[in-house]
């Protein structure tokens, strides 16, 4: 049979892994700079920890976890297929790294100083139609603060967003909105039963268009005159902030929500008043965000020079730990999308060239005796820091200079009789071609000289 990968996932060489740890550690560093401090949970939790917290859509692209053991043990098969399910898959692969966080802080907050912070670099898994940016088995990078409901951890996440994007090279749009002025529009057309609704069309604008939006809503049972609000209020997505700002006062009037969402974005702008930014901050009418426990601002990142999703988002939640029995813990937190950052940057050729992490130098030995001699020699370079392979096959030197050049090892000390006699090792720079004999501490040098 031939071998083959479930679809949605990758294997990652050498090359790609040293890419995408510059990847995480830069923006692991920028959360550490900033406070936070790390957190990992398991790669299942329990169904009941997972279901019905994404949405109707969310639900669908969990991955289930068939229990081990005698699970058809008690197993009716006359249940229905949502029983079934039940029944038969207690656990699944967690399908973001926010639901667990909450999990988390519902079962030890009391043990946690609050405001408590944590960033987490995991992987997720969702059962989504793979494409270009888009896996089935992927990394997040989130950030999160709960217990505080200050707007300047708000600002704070978007110079977090900043930092690292700039770090990284990548050039993007910060996109804020608030989901309380989402709630303001559902009371504005008389529909707040419908929040739900028309927060997923709205967020599909950029995809589909108003002609799209206006389609899904006239199905939800939305009337002409009510299309008619939405799509003036989504045809002043232009413009300055302030202008959209000045638009949203008017549009919502004296509605409490639309004037407490505009009051939280007003917050989060006095606060990075006077703070430098490298990439631009928009305020997005369009953007909705589809899982339904954001309920204050939200955030989407987008790249500025390549057509892909966006590579973040997340918002405020203040009612995500309820769902664990722990009410009253309000949080905010962001998500980095490591994998579509990573298509990015090889799109760009963002990566840097000195990257690459694999051996520096490969010992080479003429004969048994010399391999011998090279074991103590390697174990004196590595303890000075430098990268060695020992060639441990006896074959003939060609040989072991073809593989240090497919490996890309940059040099090669050639061990043999004469070598052991003198102490002075052949040393061939690959690169240039250049051939010098050198002792040890002496070839220390070159190569720790050539690391800077």
């Amino acid at each position: 049979m031939k071998p083959s990968l479930p679809s949605g996932t990758r294997d990652f060489s050498a090359e790609q892994v040293a890419k995408r740890r510059h990847i995480f550690n830069i923006i692991q560093s920028v959360f550490e700079r900033y406070g936070y401090q790390p957190l990992e949970t398991p790669v299942m939790e329990n169904m009941s920890t997972l279901s019905g917290k994404y949405g109707e859509e969310g639900d669908r692209l969990l991955f289930r976890i068939l229990n081990q053991g005698d699970f058809m043990k008690d197993f009716q098969p006359e249940a229905n297929l949502k029983q079934k399910a039940a029944h038969l898959c207690k656990r699944g692969l967690r399908y973001d790294l926010t639901i667990p966080f909450a999990r988390y802080v519902a079962m030890n907050h009391h043990q946690l100083v609050m405001p408590y912070k944590r960033y987490q670099i995991q992987p997720v898994w969702r059962g989504d139609s793979p494409q270009r940016g888009r896996y089935r088995e992927f990394y997040q990078c989130d950030v999160d603060v709960v217990g505080s409901k200050s707007m300047l951890n708000e600002a704070e996440l978007l110079q977090i967003y900043d930092e690292a994007f700039s770090e990284l090279k990548i050039a993007v749009r910060l996109h804020l909105y608030n989901r309380k002025l989402l709630q303001a529009l559902s009371e504005v057309l008389q529909k707040p039963e419908k929040l739900i609704e028309l927060t997923v069309s709205i967020d599909k604008y950029d995809k589909i268009g108003w002609l799209g939006v206006a389609k899904e809503l006239a199905e939800e049972g939305f009337a002409e005159q009510e299309l008619q609000l939405v799509e003036l209020y989504l045809s002043h997505n232009k413009g300055s902030n302030q202008e959209k700002m000045t638009f949203l006062s008017n549009f919502f009037g004296e509605n409490a929500s639309g004037r407490e969402g505009l009051t939280e974005i007003a917050n989060v702008f006095e606060f990075l008043e006077g703070v430098p930014f490298q990439n631009e901050i928009v305020l997005d009418i369009s953007l909705a965000r589809g899982l339904t426990y954001y309920t204050g601002c939200i955030f989407e990142v987008k790249a500025v020079n390549a057509q892909i999703g966006s590579l973040g988002g997340g918002g405020r939640y203040d009612n995500l730990t309820a769902l664990f029995g722990l009410p009253n813990i309000t949080g905010v937190g962001v998500s980095f999308g490591a994998e579509r950052i990573y298509d990015v940057m090889q799109e760009l050729n963002l990566f840097p060239e000195t990257l690459q992490t694999g051996t520096e130098v490969l010992l080479a030995s003429f004969d048994a005796f010399s391999l011998r001699y090279a074991v103590p020699l390697a174990k004196k370079l590595r303890a000075a820091g430098i990268r060695v392979e020992v060639f441990a096959d006896e074959s003939k030197i060609k040989r072991k200079f073809e593989y240090a050049d497919r490996k890309k090892i940059p040099f090669v000390i050639v061990i043999g009789s004469d070598e052991m006699e003198t102490g002075l090792l052949t040393v061939k720079d690959l690169n240039t071609g250049e051939q010098s004999k050198l002792n040890t501490e002496q070839i220390i040098k070159k190569l720790k000289k050539q690391a800077y």
